[in-house]
């Protein structure tokens, strides 16, 4: 697993690159450009080199790109759904540039809109980001379940799945501070284990290339979605280390996203808590698999 958190990019990749060493990560995720403005950034050639040659050479292995949050990849209004499928495109092409594991996307919100043809604008807008970029992935994140947001279980999502043609560079992005919001029991290892099973089931786990570890502040099934700081909400020690241990989880990407102890945005100690919880579930895993073999 490569624990990780995400940064800022103020100063450009290099100095994301630098904060996630001094934060102790083996990943990051960052914002291709403000994550609250449409208006585009493009990273200078030297910093993509120079950001490529540090990633080669570690520790920070690993970046993600996060979408912008003004993105409705589901808006009936066709001015948003342009400049949403605009942003995607940038964020990917940006994604190949630096050869990023993928840009997470909130696939939307229907607002209002009947739900099947707010699913077919996701689908639609997927495949017109794909065809207008060469290799990175669009990887859909799972969603707490506010209001009309679409994404909240692994039917939904396997449905943008198949509406945006199934290509091979579509994944998803696991939360877990969404998943307890929206009604999956993440909060130990064995009910987790069940979860990725339906997972499995519905979507293939082979489509699973990030994940968000947060903790979360409100109770299962709110549909909620605030954070808590990892190991003080309701998911608890027991679910992020059940999280952060998870077998099928291995070789992937795990950002923390805040806030964290400071009460914003991740710090050395939150990533330090991460590894800690990683291998307190990995020791508990360990005592189970003697326990069953005797």
């Amino acid at each position: 697993m490569l624990i990780g958190a995400h940064v800022s990019t103020a100063g450009g990749l290099v100095k994301a690159w630098e904060r996630g060493r001094e934060l102790g990560c083996d990943a990051i995720q960052v914002f291709n450009q403000s994550p609250r403005q449409w208006r585009p950034t493009a990273w200078k050639d030297e910093d993509i080199a120079r950001f490529r040659e540090l990633l080669a050479d570690g520790p920070v292995r690993a970046v993600v790109i996060h979408a912008v949050y003004l993105l409705n990849c589901a808006a009936a209004d066709r001015e948003l759904w342009e400049k949403s499928v605009a942003s995607l495109v940038h964020s990917l092409r940006m994604g190949d540039a630096i050869g990023a594991v993928g840009v997470v996307l909130h696939p939307g919100s229907a607002r209002g809109e009947p739900i099947a043809e707010a699913h077919a604008r996701v689908g639609e807008a997927l495949r017109r980001a794909l065809a207008e970029s060469e290799q990175c992935p669009i990887l859909l994140e799972d969603t707490a379940g506010a209001g009309e947001t679409i994404g909240r279980d692994f039917g939904e999502l396997a449905r943008l799945l198949e509406l945006a043609g199934g290509d091979g560079r579509l994944g998803i992005c696991l939360d877990s501070c969404h998943l307890l919001a929206s009604g999956y029991d993440v909060r130990d290892a064995e009910r987790l284990a069940a979860v990725l099973d339906e997972c499995d089931r519905l979507i293939g786990l082979d489509r699973l290339r990030c994940l968000h570890v947060n903790d979360s502040r409100e109770p299962l099934g709110s549909n909620r979605d605030r954070h808590a700081p990892l190991g003080t909400g309701e998911l608890g020690v027991e679910g992020c280390a059940a999280f952060l241990a998870e077998p099928r989880f291995e070789g992937l990407p795990a950002i923390f996203e805040g806030p964290g102890v400071a009460g914003k945005a991740p710090v050395a100690e939150d990533v330090k808590t991460m590894r800690e919880l990683r291998a307190r579930g990995l020791e508990r895993r360990r005592a189970l698999q003697t326990r069953d073999a005797g």
